[in-house]
């Protein structure tokens, strides 16, 4: 078989070519999250174009890419649990709970507009559950 004409599946095992497709997503994910100075704004951004991905009929390349590569490198909960350490070391209480609920109430506002919006834009079926959400159900029922 000629390897120029082969499809890339035929070459390339699936788990490569879904690694190419995170690893595309995540360079500009990354990029933009190192210029950014502010990790409220990217990880209200990226919950927003995350919820528009789940309202959106699922395409397992668009999660890859978008969700999973774009948006698992832009967003930093890592980075946000540390700043909320440090102020409470400091004993910045107000600031730290208020940077807690600003975070989360956002978070969770613009995931859900974000949802509501993919739904709006191609209306389909009933929602699917993200992996991670099946995952935690599989581990309840056993």
């Amino acid at each position: 078989m000629d390897l120029v004409m082969a499809k890339p599946s035929a070459v390339l095992p699936t788990q490569l070519i879904e690694l190419v497709y995170v690893a595309f997503g995540a360079v500009p994910g990354a990029l933009i999250r190192w210029q950014a100075d502010n990790d409220l704004v990217v990880n209200v951004v990226g919950a927003a174009i995350l919820g528009l991905l789940v309202g959106l009929p699922f395409r397992a390349r668009r999660q890859l890419l978008l969700g999973v590569g774009f948006c698992g490198s832009l967003t930093t909960f890592s980075s946000w649990m540390v700043d909320c350490v440090v102020m409470i070391a400091m004993g910045a209480w107000l600031p730290v709970l208020r940077l807690i609920g600003l975070t989360l109430g956002l978070g969770l506002g613009a995931a859900g507009l974000g949802f509501w919006v993919g739904r709006q834009i191609i209306p389909s079926g009933p929602v699917q559950s993200p992996s991670s959400v099946q995952r935690f159900q599989a581990r309840r029922r056993s």
